[in-house]
């Protein structure tokens, strides 16, 4: 059996995949990770039967809908989580299959309503998404979450599993890989050794943690499966150089990748003037043109090249990137991190900007 653990450092959460005589499933997919994954896929010579997310997640948005469009694949989540375009509404105890070998689904709310945990079939390995983490566990002040179904859950479905099973989370935020229920049992301070629920009731209840960035983005576009609001189709991939596709649509660009690529597009710096000759500097060969005078002057670049708009922090940046793309523009993208990350990162800019 494969098994690869794969990262996302922007919401550090990891996605599994799982591959078994040609046949693979992928636990907690990142929309924006979806060309890694299709990459990794085809490399390992896999065939993605089905997507499988452990929650309705506060923090990213799933790449399940982006792969079913790539691949075919299927979509499978808690049915309890009420999520639309689902193809598989899991419960308790249902097998997911993939080559030889399956997964059994344990259902473990308290983080929400609708925490799954995938069990492999030997019982070597659970994938626990955020209801056990590495030493703790997910938070339980939303999305119905409860302290006392939680603990119960970790306790009678997590840590009942062979001492020498494998805990995968479905985050972590130190570089933690993966934990034991034997470690987990005896360790971790909210629900092993001697804790008990009023312990742990206790301290959730307690946390006073602020809410996740991106949930009023994220939560609802979970319980459409990462598909866009209005049932938007997925754009061509750009050819012209190594992009990723936000959620919301705008292409991404790479300081080095465009390092690499700057010939091949016009840079359009969307700054007021005198940020263009400020510290951050500007761009070799960049075109000047402030945001609020983007609509009327883009007949100053050619819809026909590629298009890059950068300012400071990418911000004004992927706006312009939305103004142009509406305008007819068809390869449009957008500096991420702006001349912050370009200028942390060490690379050049113009010498008329020194």
């Amino acid at each position: 059996m494969i098994l690869r653990q794969l990262f996302d450092p922007v919401s550090s959460t990891y996605t599994y995949l799982l591959g078994d005589a040609g046949d693979a499933v992928l636990i907690d997919p990142v929309f924006e990770q979806v060309p890694r994954d299709l990459a990794l896929l085809q490399e390992l010579g896999l065939r993605l039967l089905t997507s499988l997310d452990t929650h309705v997640h506060a923090d990213h948005v799933t790449g399940a809908w982006r792969l079913s469009q790539r691949s075919g694949s299927r979509i499978g989540l808690a049915a309890a989580a009420g999520a639309s375009g689902v193809d598989r509404p899991l419960q308790h105890g249902d097998r997911i299959e993939f080559g030889r070998r399956y997964l059994s689904v344990r259902a473990t709310p308290g983080h929400t309503n609708g925490c799954l945990t995938y069990v492999l079939d030997d019982e070597s390995m659970a994938f626990t998404g955020d209801s056990l983490l590495i030493r703790g566990c997910g938070r339980t002040d939303f999305q119905g979450g409860s302290p006392e179904q939680l603990f119960a859950s970790v306790r009678e479905q997590i840590l009942t599993l062979p001492d020498a099973c494998l805990l995968y989370p479905g985050h972590d935020y130190r570089g933690i890989t993966v934990t034991s229920v034997a470690e987990e049992r005896r360790f971790n301070p909210r629900l092993g050794g001697d804790a008990d629920l009023g312990d742990f009731a206790g301290h959730m209840n307690n946390l006073n943690l602020p809410h996740p960035k991106l949930i009023a983005v994220a939560v609802p576009a979970n319980l459409r499966c990462g598909q866009p609001e209005g049932g938007a189709a997925l754009p061509a991939t750009p050819d012209w150089a190594p992009l990723t596709l936000r959620f919301s649509g705008v292409w991404e660009i790479e300081p080095l990748a465009l390092l690499e690529h700057m010939a091949d597009a016009q840079i359009v710096d969307v700054r007021e003037a005198p940020e263009f000759i400020d510290r951050l500097g500007h761009l070799e060969g960049a075109v000047l043109i402030p945001l609020s005078q983007l609509t009327a002057r883009q007949a100053e670049l050619d819809a026909q090249r590629p298009v890059v708009a950068v300012c400071r922090s990418g911000i004004r940046s992927a706006q312009a990137s939305v103004l142009l793309t509406k305008a007819g523009f068809g390869q449009v993208a957008n500096l991420a991190g702006g001349m912050l990350r370009w200028k942390i990162e060490g690379l050049p800019v113009a010498p008329d900007s020194l």
